[in-house]
């Protein structure tokens, strides 16, 4: 199917999928929630050092009755599109990426939606993609107004981050309870792992997404929302984290700056993991937009 290889068809559980984009110079792959024969109601992309499998279970009640695509980005999950990363000081090529799916699929009139630097891709995707894209939903996006000077822990955490296990089971328990997977339960942990380790070819695993990847995701400048919010061409809603939130903004400043069609709802009592944290409220913030069609 036009280079789209497709597993068994079913509702009550993600499709694991994959497609073949040769001018972005491999495939992408993602899982399909819901009715098959139903139009395409939302496209996902996860959160940087994650991937598509782990927001199984905040997508899945939604299956029922919408249609989403969830993606694994570039450097991470199942996708192998190629990483270079010298140079790199920007994500235009997870939004090359992005659009070229969207093309692949022809995928029209659906939310374009995103966790973290996922989030960002879509919001540098939509204007991109004229009718493909009919509206954006952010969940806390790494965006900032002012540029990202000095020391960068979160680029040097990444790099220090152990990227070997002889096991599934060890790396559960190295990561239980502990840094963000703090407050996840095993089910999506699990899940994360499912996608989120490969085979290392001596018999162990290590990391789909590499530490030097996921660095590099971090090491880019921050965005002015200011211009990407303005050039969206749709409406855009953005779930802002209550605490520690990536989104170096507020609902104060999109009062001031008065852009048509943003809003933003900021979530008490969550930090950037708010997806993790709240699943509730990604589920009926994307279930709204839906109805919006």
């Amino acid at each position: 199917m036009d280079g789209e290889r497709r597993s068994d068809i079913q509702t009550d559980a993600p499709r694991a999928m994959r497609q073949d984009l040769p001018a972005r110079g491999g495939s992408m792959a993602y899982y399909d929630y819901g009715p098959p024969d139903r139009p395409v109601d939302v496209v996902f992309s996860h959160a940087n050092g994650f991937n598509a499998r782990a927001y199984r279970s905040i997508l899945l009640p939604l299956a029922r009755d919408l249609r989403i695509l969830a993606v694994d980005q570039r450097g991470h999950g199942r996708t192998d599109l190629p990483t270079p990363m010298e140079g790199r000081s920007d994500w235009n090529d997870l939004r090359g990426d992005l659009a070229a799916f969207l093309a692949a699929l022809d995928v029209r009139d659906a939310v374009i939606a995103g966790h973290s630097i996922g989030s960002v891709a879509s919001l540098l995707t939509a204007p991109l993609v004229p009718g493909r894209a009919r509206e954006v939903v952010l969940f806390d996006p790494v965006l900032g107004v002012a540029p990202r000077d000095g020391p960068n822990p979160m680029a040097d955490g990444a790099l220090r981050r152990r990227d070997a296990f002889s096991d599934h089971a060890a790396a559960m328990d190295a990561y239980r309870g502990r840094g963000p997977f703090k407050g996840w339960n095993d089910e999506m942990l699990a899940d994360y792992l499912e996608d989120g380790l490969r085979p290392n070819g001596e018999g162990g695993w290590r990391l789909s997404c590499a530490p030097a990847w996921e660095a590099s995701n971090f090491a880019v400048p921050l965005y002015d929302p200011r211009p990407l919010l303005t050039q969206a061409r749709v409406p855009v809603t953005i779930y802002r984290a209550g605490q520690h939130s990536s989104a170096k903004f507020d609902e104060a400043d999109i009062a001031e700056w008065a852009i048509p069609g943003v809003a933003m709802i900021t979530v008490p009592n969550t930090t950037h993991f708010l997806p993790m944290q709240r699943p509730d409220v990604m589920q009926d913030a994307l279930r709204d937009a839906a109805a919006r069609r």
